[in-house]
């Protein structure tokens, strides 16, 4: 499995002043769509973006150029491309209600909620897990 902390809105993308039914499609899986945001987006070397997602550096490597391959495809072919699939983990965000205590996740990259589901108080906190001491601390406070 490989950690993605990227969860785009989306899932497909067609050249402009062409039918999306007429075209060939390049899928690019979200483990591959990770290994640009971090590497190509965020300008981190191989080592640290393959630690990010869990990964060997050597992995990352030939997941990068697999992208790179598609991505390039997709610009020059005037192809559709899809993102989607692969053996991966999206990492997730824990909020706690502090009127309900009601606790649940959603993926990172997604919208922050306003409210608790549970209770509708808007008195939340996105929590991260401490590994070491295993205690949960504020990591993002509504204001």
């Amino acid at each position: 499995m490989r950690t993605v902390q990227c969860n785009p809105q989306a899932m497909s993308f067609v050249p402009c002043g062409t039918h999306g039914n007429d075209l060939n499609t390049v899928s690019l899986t979200l483990d591959e769509l990770e290994a640009i945001r971090l590497a190509d987006y965020d300008g981190l070397y191989q080592e640290q973006a393959a630690a990010k997602m869990n990964i060997s550096r050597q992995t990352f490597g030939n997941i990068i150029a697999s992208a790179h391959r598609k991505v390039a495809d997709f610009t020059i072919n005037s192809q559709r491309l899809t993102v989607g699939g692969g053996a991966v983990e999206i990492a997730r965000c824990t909020f706690v209600c502090n009127s309900c205590s009601h606790k649940w996740y959603i993926a990172r990259g997604s919208v922050r909620p306003d409210k608790c589901p549970q209770c509708s108080g808007n008195d939340i906190n996105c929590i991260k897990k401490n590994m070491k001491t295993n205690d949960f601390k504020p990591c993002w406070r509504n204001i």
